[in-house]
């Protein structure tokens, strides 16, 4: 029976380098000399960002999110936190990376498809959520009515199989 998954990740490889981008750019740019900016990664899902004040902090979120988006990485996947004060009067925040579909978008998407009356059936495994029906046509069509919903994280769709 054809099937696809509709699933939100994110290529961690693409992320390290636009992070390794971003701090090159921090530490060159004249208008972050002595500012001491720190952007740390810690290789899962989270992204640290410490400077001297508010408005260094949201020019390094700016850089990272450049780059981020021009190594294709969706910015949607972004869960930026408030920007904290930091010890010695510095600013900082920390940024997460969503991953995954949590349950409540997983049964908003399967809700969406029954809703479709279309002859597919949708079914959350996990963080994903797995897509079935007789014919690819159907499948397609389930494709293009998720897609239609702007949702708050990136979806791809994967495994199409007959």
């Amino acid at each position: 029976m054809p099937s696809f998954d509709i699933v939100s990740k994110l290529d961690l490889q693409e992320v390290e380098n636009a992070v390794q981008q971003a701090k090159k750019e921090v530490l060159t740019r004249y208008d972050f000399k002595d500012t001491a900016t720190v952007l740390e990664w810690d290789r899962e899902a989270l992204i640290k960002i410490e400077s001297t004040d508010e408005f260094k902090v949201k020019a390094t979120i700016e850089v990272v999110r450049e780059r981020l988006a021009r190594r294709q990485v969706p910015l949607k996947a972004l869960d930026e936190g408030k920007i904290e004060p930091a010890s010695g009067g510095r600013a900082k925040i920390e940024i997460k990376l969503k991953q995954g579909i949590e349950t409540d978008r997983a049964r908003e998407i399967v809700k969406l498809v029954k809703e479709a009356k279309l002859k597919v059936q949708a079914q959350i495994q996990g963080d994903q959520v797995r897509v079935t029906g007789k014919s690819r046509d159907d499948l397609q069509t389930a494709i293009r009515t998720i897609k239609a919903k702007d949702w708050p994280l990136p979806l791809q769709f994967t495994n199409m199989r007959d």
